[in-house]
């Protein structure tokens, strides 16, 4: 397919990167049924790490197998896969150049206590892989949230270097925010801004809920008022603190929902001008028949 006069715009944006670089952000733009438009859906699966293989698959019990994974990325026809080197490297030959892939460089889990994560792939595995880029988290805020900064810069430079993009989780949790800042617009903003001064190709953050959290900010958003009436408005300003909507941001799935739930978020999401989604639990956890009906609604709405 020919690159779409709104993929190059996009590429556009990404000053000071290599011709790798948005080489592979365009395979990531110009595949699966959202091909051309600027937007993505992107299936994640770094659950296992996060919540234990039970709470991740025991719903859906084919997705204990790599190769389900693979398929449903596939056969759903999402713009890209994401997940650990285990996972990437479990289907990597059998699938090769079937879906673009992410391979998520850092996980934590919920046996440990404490806001931080542990490098578990490198540069050279994406690279080894076939991947178009590399994922990250960082939690602003934590107190492991500036060394994770530094582990993200040593990594940028490194996949940069060799063409690949980077996708930024930025997930603020611990030090002056609240558990229900962990949402609040004001702390989203911060979150997404921070990612993209970091340099990421694509950034990832939770959809913002209608509350401030930090009182330095309130201030400020009081002086110079930011509508937060609704989810619409509130991606719009996520779109404003992503350099004024120049780098792609897309919206966490969240938590398993029901699928009124989910598809609302996508319209407040494609209204306000975000990019995509990255969906995970809500759709691995169903059956195979179902999850591709729910992608299939999802990229109808960003279509």
């Amino acid at each position: 397919m020919i690159r779409t006069d709104k993929v190059r715009e996009i590429l556009s944006w990404y000053e000071g990167e290599t011709p790798g670089l948005k080489s592979n952000l365009s395979r990531l733009l110009m595949h699966g049924r959202l091909a051309g438009t600027g937007r993505v859906v992107i299936l994640p699966v770094d659950q296992g790490y996060e919540h234990g293989p039970a709470r991740s698959f025991a719903p859906n019990p084919a997705a204990y197998d790599p190769h389900y994974l693979y398929e449903l990325a596939i056969d759903g026809g999402v713009s890209g896969y994401a997940a650990p080197l285990g996972l990437l490297e479990q289907g990597a030959d059998t699938f090769a150049g079937e879906v673009p892939l992410i391979l998520k460089l850092n996980s934590g889990n919920s046996l440990v206590s404490g806001n931080d994560q542990a490098l578990t792939g490198t540069v050279e595995d994406a690279m080894r892989l076939g991947c178009v880029g590399v994922g990250f988290t960082i939690y602003p805020g934590s107190e492991s949230s500036y060394e994770m900064l530094e582990e993200l810069r040593e990594l940028s430079l490194k996949a940069k270097s060799r063409g690949l993009m980077t996708v930024v989780w930025s997930y603020p949790r611990g030090g002056k925010v609240t558990k229900d800042g962990e949402t609040g617009l004001d702390v989203i903003a911060y979150a997404a801004h921070m990612a993209a001064l970091m340099g990421a190709t694509i950034i990832k953050v939770k959809l913002p809920a209608d509350h401030l959290d930090i009182d330095a900010a309130k201030s400020t958003y009081e002086k110079h008022p930011v509508d937060t009436t609704s989810s619409v408005e509130r991606v719009k300003h996520i779109m404003q603190a992503s350099f004024n909507g120049k780098r792609l941001v897309v919206f966490s799935g969240g938590a398993a929902k029901n699928t009124s739930e989910l598809l609302e978020e996508v319209r407040a999401i494609r209204d306000g001008g975000g990019n995509g989604s990255i969906i995970g639990r809500n759709s691995f956890q169903r059956s195979k028949e179902d999850a591709i009906e729910l992608l299939n609604a999802v990229m109808d709405i960003y279509a």
